[in-house]
């Protein structure tokens, strides 16, 4: 038997892709102590932690106006499956942390979808998993955005301009309805 038959199989490694922007970055450079560089190994029972406190944060936001603690990442296996999620939890008492749509009050905690938009005050960070097979440990790859992500999302999901009939209601209005309910004064008819 070779060397390269007796080798241990190659595991692929989950890894969730970081992307910040704010907009005072090339001024106020709140992100000087991050590493945009190269890959960042995260043992599996760590929490990362995300703030402007070095001492406790892996991640240190340098900014005043973040909490010492913003929030936290916690990597872990789904129940009764081989599939790995990540958890993202608030830990600030003063910044409500929004995940898509769904806004965190301070403990709150909620799965971390594959891509999602993480916002709080004028932070943006798209987050994107890469699914991997390790279970000792995770990687994170942080990345710098130019332009509002924000801005970029919403404007490549649009729908294209559509006349509206008399009746005010949209046909698409009724499309959008299929997809989740969603609650609407009836004077907006």
């Amino acid at each position: 038997m070779t060397s390269f038959e007796a080798a241990d199989t190659e595991e692929t490694v989950t890894c969730l892709h970081l992307t910040f922007y704010h907009p005072g970055q090339g001024e106020k450079m709140m992100f000087r102590c991050l590493n945009f560089r190269s890959r960042e190994q995260v043992r599996a029972d760590d929490t990362a932690k995300f703030g402007r406190d070095s001492s406790v944060c892996r991640y240190s936001l340098m900014d005043t106006r973040v909490s010492r603690i913003q929030f936290s990442l916690q990597f872990y296996r789904k129940l009764h499956t081989s599939e790995y999620g990540f958890e993202i939890k608030n830990l600030s008492k003063k910044t409500k942390l929004t995940v898509d749509q769904t806004e965190l009050g301070y403990l709150n905690k909620v799965d971390l979808p594959w891509k999602c938009i993480i916002s709080f005050g004028d932070y943006q960070i798209l987050a994107e998993v890469q699914e991997g097979e390790a279970v000792d440990y995770f990687e994170t790859h942080l990345h710098l955005a130019e332009a509002p992500i924000l801005q970029e999302k919403c404007l490549s999901c649009l729908p294209s301009l559509q006349p509206v009939p008399e009746n005010g209601i949209s046909p698409s209005f009724f499309l959008s309805q299929e997809k989740s309910p969603t609650e609407i004064d009836e004077n907006d008819l």
